[in-house]
């Protein structure tokens, strides 16, 4: 429920950017930074929490991170101007990432390594979910009430989940400062993993952010919200698939399908959305292979660094949203400077940069798969709340 919360919140505010440029006076390119903005603080922020939340009871910092969310959200139901409502998604950005990235850990901590992939699939469905549902309802109010009803309802539902957190059992994590977690980073097996991250989600968020914008002569209004219905489903089908089959076939194949599967569909998005059953099938398909995309990648850190699986984990948040930032900005760019007919192929160039990355790597999948069922689980204390 938590990262249903977080990824409606990360994801409604694309389907509601023209309302949203109007409303504050900016241009939509302009009012696409605000995703640029909430990635950034996120990928910043998430790091230097868990470093100096490091022995704390995993509980706390997910609530912690709920009540931050809750004021970011009622910033942005209140601000009158585009820099209040940007400062208002950096606090929620920072909130997000205090409990987003706990609570793969938490399902990577609280999981055996045979089903470690199907349980970060369940946490990572929360997201898709989220695209499913809390979207385009999101949408649908927003034309009915307006984009900041919208604000205040998501901000609603996260003080519920804050309530809720204290049910989830105990885990404590063994703790990594800053200089331990940048020593994670160089390794260059790590690195190479968290490049892919960054060049994946890059691709995807260089045209998702401005899909308003691109199916603008097909769909509009509540119109849209049936678009990003068809990209949630998709989603939803690939986070699901992914789980069981990454721990069947191993994450290098599943990853690299994945990322195949992005670059085409990006490529032909232009032709696509020329009607709307094509905006319709673009959606549902690239938001299939997008969703495939982060579960191999965890199960992956889990491998290459099994001594410190978490902080692994915790980076690779980081890095997400690392390529969010970038992508969000780039289409942003690409928009101003050359046109929306620009925006699939820019994406699609980021998402073969990150496939070259993967066919390079030389361990095979089997080897990758036997690593992770091998690999040690952080340690972990539960008792009942």
């Amino acid at each position: 429920m938590g990262t249903f919360t977080v990824g409606t919140d990360a994801f409604v505010l694309n389907g509601l950017l023209p309302a949203i440029a109007a409303d504050l006076h900016v241009t939509e390119s302009v009012a696409g930074q605000l995703a640029t903005v909430f990635a950034l603080t996120y990928a910043v922020a998430s790091p230097l929490i868990a470093a100096f939340t490091g022995t704390w009871d995993r509980r706390w910092v997910l609530a912690g991170g709920m009540v931050l969310f809750t004021a970011g959200m009622a910033g942005q139901a209140l601000g009158a101007s585009f820099a209040v409502v940007a400062l208002a998604r950096l606090v929620a950005a920072v909130g997000a990432a205090a409990f987003q990235s706990n609570a793969y850990v938490l399902a990577g901590a609280l999981s055996s390594a045979e089903r470690r992939g199907r349980a970060l699939a369940t946490v990572a469905a929360g997201m898709s979910v989220s695209t499913v549902l809390g979207v385009p309802i999101g949408v649908l109010a927003g034309t009915w009430f307006g984009w900041r009803a919208v604000m205040w309802g998501i901000g609603v539902v996260a003080v519920v989940v804050a309530v809720l957190i204290p049910v989830i059992p105990e885990v404590r994590v063994p703790a990594a400062g800053l200089r331990e977690r940048l020593a994670v980073v160089v390794r260059p097996a790590v690195a190479r993993v968290l490049l892919v991250t960054v060049l994946g989600t890059l691709a995807g968020f260089t045209v998702f952010v401005y899909l308003p914008v691109l199916v603008a002569p097909v769909a509009s209004g509540a119109v849209l919200s049936w678009v990003l219905v068809g990209f949630g489903l998709g989603q939803l089908a690939g986070t699901t698939v992914t789980g069981r089959a990454t721990d069947r076939l191993g994450p290098a194949r599943v990853r690299a399908v994945s990322l195949a599967g992005t670059a085409v569909a990006l490529l032909v998005v232009d032709l696509a959305v020329r009607s709307l059953p094509g905006a319709l099938l673009f959606a549902l398909f690239a938001g299939a292979f997008g969703g495939m995309l982060m579960v191999p990648q965890q199960h992956r850190l889990f491998t290459v660094a099994p001594d410190v699986p978490t902080v692994a984990l915790g980076v690779n948040g980081s890095a997400i949203y690392v390529g969010g930032a970038l992508g969000s900005a780039l289409g942003g760019v690409v928009l101003a400077a050359v046109g929306a007919s620009w925006i699939g192929p820019a994406g699609a160039l980021a998402a073969v940069a990150a496939l070259a990355l993967c066919v390079n790597r030389t361990a095979s999948p089997t080897t990758s798969l036997r690593s992770a069922r091998t690999a040690t689980p952080p340690a972990r204390r539960s008792r009942s709340a």
